[in-house]
C-alpha cells in the first residue's frame, strides 16, 4: 500500500459539530478514507482556555498520525485558531488543513452589508479573528456575535426543541429584519442554520468554512501527491472521546442531517 496515497484523512472536533465538516470533505473527495474523531468528553473546546484547547486537540492530532493519517483536518474554528500553526510546527511533512469564518466570501458578497459573525467567545477573542475583520471587512459593518453555550446545546441534540429556538433568539433576535449575511463561525452551527434564519426573518444569506476547508484539503493532497488513486468510494469512520452507543448514534444522526 502507498500510504501517502492510500492512508487516511483523520478530521477533529472538539463533538458532533465538525460533521458538518465532514460532509464537505466527502462531498469534495469521495474516494478518500475519513475517520473522524469528536472530543464530546470534552466539548465544547470554545469555552475553555487556550492552553486546555491546544493540550486536548494536539492529543488527538498526535493519535491521527500514530494510527498512521496522511493528513488531518482540524475541523473546529477554535482548535485551528489556537492549535494549528504548533501543530505545522511539529509536523511539517503531513499537511495539517483548518478552519476558519468564512468572513472573506461574506464581505465579497456583501461590501457594504451588515455581516454577523457568529462564533464561540474564544475564537471571537483570538488575532486569528481579528485579522480576518481587519482584511476583510473594508466597508461592511462586521458584527462578531459570542453564543456562549450554542455548541454545548446542539451536542445535545433535539434541534427543533423550544429552548434551542429561544437560545438562537436571545443572541441574534435583536438584529432581525437589520442583516445582509451571517458567518457561522462554529462548525456546530450549520446544523441550526434553518433556526438562526427563522430568527432573523428572510432574505439573509449564510456562509461557513466547510466547502473552502475542503477545497484546501484536495489542493494540498494533490500537491504533495497524496490524494487517493483508489476507485471505490471512501469510507467513514467514527470515534469519539464519549464512547457510548447513545453517542455513536448520535454521530450517524448528525452525518445524514439536511443542512
Amino acid at each position: 500500500m502507498d500510504e501517502r496515497r492510500d492512508g487516511f484523512v483523520g478530521v477533529m472536533d472538539s463533538g458532533v459539530g465538525g460533521i458538518s465538516v465532514l460532509r464537505s470533505l466527502v462531498s469534495e473527495l469521495p474516494h478518500e478514507d475519513f475517520r473522524f474523531f469528536g472530543d464530546s468528553a470534552n466539548a465544547p473546546y470554545g469555552e475553555k482556555d487556550e492552553s486546555q484547547v491546544l493540550s486536548l486537540a494536539s492529543n488527538v492530532v498526535e493519535r491521527f498520525l500514530a494510527d498512521g493519517a496522511k493528513a488531518v483536518v482540524i475541523a473546529c474554528n477554535t482548535a485551528t485558531s489556537v492549535a494549528a500553526a504548533s501543530l505545522r510546527a511539529a509536523h511539517p511533512d503531513v499537511p495539517i488543513v483548518g478552519i476558519e469564518p468564512a468572513l472573506k466570501p461574506a464581505a465579497l458578497a456583501f461590501p457594504h452589508g451588515r455581516i454577523l459573525v457568529m462564533a464561540t467567545e474564544v475564537t471571537l477573542r483570538l488575532d486569528k479573528y481579528h485579522e480576518l475583520a481587519r482584511a476583510w471587512g473594508g466597508e461592511c459593518e462586521v458584527v462578531p456575535v459570542p453564543c456562549p453555550g450554542l455548541a454545548a446545546r446542539i451536542e445535545r441534540g433535539g434541534l427543533d426543541e423550544p429552548d434551542l429556538q429561544g437560545m438562537i433568539e436571545g443572541y441574534v433576535g435583536r438584529y432581525a429584519g437589520h442583516v445582509d449575511a451571517v458567518v457561522l463561525g462554529c462548525t456546530h452551527y450549520p446544523f441550526v442554520r434553518a433556526q438562526i434564519a427563522r430568527a432573523l426573518g428572510p432574505g439573509v444569506r449564510f456562509f461557513d468554512g466547510g466547502a473552502g476547508t475542503a477545497r484546501q484539503l484536495r489542493a494540498r493532497l494533490t500537491a504533495e501527491g497524496r490524494l487517493s488513486g483508489r476507485g471505490r468510494t471512501g469510507r467513514v469512520e467514527f470515534a469519539s472521546s464519549l464512547d457510548t452507543p447513545d453517542e455513536m448514534a448520535l454521530y450517524r444522526r448528525f452525518f445524514e442531517l439536511p443542512l
